[in-house]
């Protein structure tokens, strides 16, 4: 045994605490499981109070079997668990798998016993998993361990799954099983008081008979370590997510535009998207996924075809694939002339490729085999209606045909009735992977071209940024207490980080405005400062363009007029005067904390409708120079950024730097909660940008 997780997969003996003679309860079944899978080694049952258990000689307790163990499968009460988790401390016992329930997921008590548990597994060096879970197996012939209590022994093959929840992962072997999707390994994770996901990645990763990892999640106990593993693992082998609990994190209301615009699940796709880790909506669209990643070459692009003997189908399959970013390139000459040659006249040989009703098995042999040569095609996706004159049988054997040996993706969706079954086995047996009707494919065939795109990406790195000071940062944050920081503190830190802001005072009075603007000279601004009213514009608290010092002076006066319309005069604390910044492109920057995933980092299209339109892209901190550089890309209103319509183009490098320093910003002082920076303006290229408005929320660190 080389990896510690070895003891749990790959034991040598097994014994069962808890185990019972009595059929169709947990404790019985899994311990009739276990002897049905054929596992090589020794399995001892232990149960004080029966000689034998299902015709196996039983012992009191472990520390009665005179052999070692290296793996311990607990299924006794509550009460007792932490008795036999100490039993296997002393009998030397190397893993465990807790299935009794009634810890952490009941209350403080259990939680309680739970930590004293993993405490006692930690000291003695062994692993657990679980409690609360359903079990563990390897379909491995040299090991054939089945540690659950499942109904269901899946079909060997390369998908490793873990799931959080028992109960659903019972659902995810029956459905492999149906499917004929084959596993490798299967762990219910619990309540994960020592084994985690990220164990189960690690270890899978250097796991030569697991090709694609599947997860279904409940929450990220360390999502920051699980991005970093993932990132790593997703390079060698595609991960499949299915993660449950798409409500907002915010149940408070937010008061910042990060805050409102964030929620849990937002956080969840920028995590899982910056690691490569496909993220599946449903369970089936989960295993529509796991069949085309298993065992069909991953897509070097968005290009697809699409052969079909009816053309009805064929329209349905282009605008499943087009509506979803694929591709449907016209074909290479020489792969047009060629399909001439034998199709019908009446054929359409444009892409789709529709052989009409008539098309033979040999038909759909030789053009698949045409456009899969053609290198304007990624991928092909097979469309086929049983007709007459070609039976599902024949056209499935002509697929596999075809196929065979290529290095490009190949769908098939059989549509109908008539032989269908056969046809399924025929390319099931063959690792050709069927969907029922085209939108499925469309949907599979997408998943699998972005990650395509994202392994051919590189790694990016986090920046050393070497003119920061956080020192100065320090200083301002020192001994401060929680909320709002003022205008001057909020200059400090962002100055501090190398983020510009315009010229600027606070003033008190109408005086000292006019004062501030006949110092700057040129147009000023002039904005409510209060460290309660956050969103100025909506209590008239901020005027632009001011042309004279006399303007500034009567702006402060109606700023100050409208609030006391409003009541809320001394909610005022005084007001800036800041230079106008002209022309540039209205962008905004922020951070907000997302509970359970540290800081997320946003970018979009700023200025008043930010939230309105919310074109918005988030990042988990940390973020490496291509998460910055992608989130520039990947908002709607990018061509603003290019230069839209005669105006100039944004400094985009510009940008790119104030993301990595608000992320850094943020990494290096963890009492900042939420931060705004709306509008930062990119001026044109090599003109940099400037932040003309910014909030910073704080909350010191117990």
């Amino acid at each position: 045994m080389n990896h510690p997780l070895d003891a749990l997969f790959r034991p040598r003996s097994v014994a069962v605490i808890g185990a019972s003679r009595k059929r169709g309860s947990i404790a019985g079944e899994l311990f009739h499981n276990l002897l049905l899978s054929g596992f090589p080694g020794p399995i001892y049952p232990v149960n004080p109070a029966a000689r034998s258990v299902q015709s196996v000689r039983a012992y009191p307790s472990i520390l009665d079997i005179p052999d070692e163990v290296d793996l311990a499968v607990v299924v006794v009460p509550q009460r007792v668990a932490m008795k036999a988790v100490e039993d296997c401390a002393k009998k030397g016992v190397r893993g465990i798998v807790l299935i009794t329930a009634g810890f952490a997921e009941v209350g403080p008590e259990g939680r309680a016993l739970q930590q004293e548990i993993a405490r006692v597994v930690r000291e003695s060096g062994m692993r657990m998993l679980g409690p609360n879970c359903l079990g563990l197996l390897n379909t491995d012939p040299a090991v054939r361990l089945n540690a659950t209590f499942a109904p269901t022994w899946p079909p060997t093959g390369s998908v490793a799954i873990a799931s959080q929840s028992g109960a659903l992962g019972i659902s995810l072997l029956d459905y492999a099983r149906n499917l004929g999707i084959g596993i490798s390994m299967f762990a219910s994770t619990g309540n994960k008081a020592d084994i985690s996901g990220n164990d189960l990645l690690e270890y899978w990763e250097g796991d030569d008979a697991t090709r694609l990892i599947v997860l279904y999640l409940e929450s990220f106990g360390n999502p920051v370590r699980f991005m970093e593993i993932a990132r790593r693992v997703s390079k060698k082998k595609p991960i499949l997510v299915v993660k449950s609990g798409r409500t907002a994190a915010g149940a408070r209301a937010a008061s910042s535009h990060t805050g409102a615009l964030a929620g849990m699940d937002v956080a969840v796709d920028a995590l899982l998207g910056q690691a490569g880790v496909i993220r599946a909506d449903t369970m089936d669209e989960l295993f529509l996924l796991a069949g085309l990643l298993t065992n069909q070459p991953v897509p070097q692009g968005n290009r697809v075809a699409i052969l079909t003997n009816a053309g009805g189908l064929g329209i349905m399959a282009s605008d499943a694939c087009e509506s979803r970013g694929l591709e449907l390139p016209e074909l290479s000459a020489n792969t047009i002339e060629s399909l001439h040659a034998f199709l019908p006249r009446a054929a359409s040989i444009a892409n789709p490729v529709d052989m009409l009703a008539s098309a033979s098995a040999e038909d759909y042999e030789r053009s698949l085999q045409l456009l899969l040569r053609d290198e304007r095609i990624d991928s092909v996706i097979v469309l086929f209606v049983p007709a007459l004159v070609t039976e599902a049988a024949d056209m499935a054997r002509a697929v596999v045909r075809a196929a065979s040996g290529n290095q490009k993706p190949v769908l098939v969706c059989p549509v109908g009735t008539h032989g269908v079954p056969e046809a399924l086995r025929i390319l099931r047996e063959a690792k050709i992977p069927t969907y029922a009707f085209p939108e499925d494919a469309a949907v599979a065939l997408t998943h699998a071209v972005r990650y395509g795109q994202w392994l051919k990406k590189p790694a990016g790195v986090v920046p050393e940024l070497s003119d920061v000071s956080r020192e100065r940062a320090r200083a301002v944050l020192e001994g401060r207490q929680a909320g709002w920081l003022s205008a001057d503190e909020v200059r400090a830190l962002l100055e501090a980080y190398g983020i510009r802001m315009p010229r600027s005072r606070v003033v008190r009075s109408a005086g000292e405005a006019e004062e501030a603007a006949r110092a700057f000279g040129g147009k000023v601004a002039v904005k409510l400062v209060s460290r309660e009213i956050q969103h100025k514009t909506e209590v008239g608290g901020v005027k632009l363009g001011l042309s004279t010092p006399e303007e500034a002076s009567r702006a402060f006066d109606e700023i100050r007029a409208g609030l006391q319309a409003r009541g809320l005069v001394d909610k005022m604390d005084g007001a800036l005067v800041q230079e106008m910044i002209t022309g540039g492109v209205e962008t905004y920057v922020g951070s907000t904390e997302a509970p359970g995933f540290g800081m997320l980092v946003a970018f979009g299209i700023g200025g008043i409708n930010v939230e309105l339109w919310k074109d918005v892209v988030f990042r988990v901190h940390p973020l490496t120079d291509l998460d910055a550089r992608e989130m520039l890309e990947q908002i709607r209103g990018r061509a603003l950024l290019e230069g839209f319509r005669g105006m100039p183009p944004a400094d985009k490098e510009a940008l790119v730097s104030a993301i990595l320093r608000v992320d850094r910003l943020v990494g290096d002082n963890p009492e900042i909660r939420e931060l705004d920076i709306n509008p930062l303006v990119a001026l044109p290229p090599g003109e940099g940008v400037v932040a003309i408005d910014a909030r910073i929320r704080i909350e010191p660190k117990s």
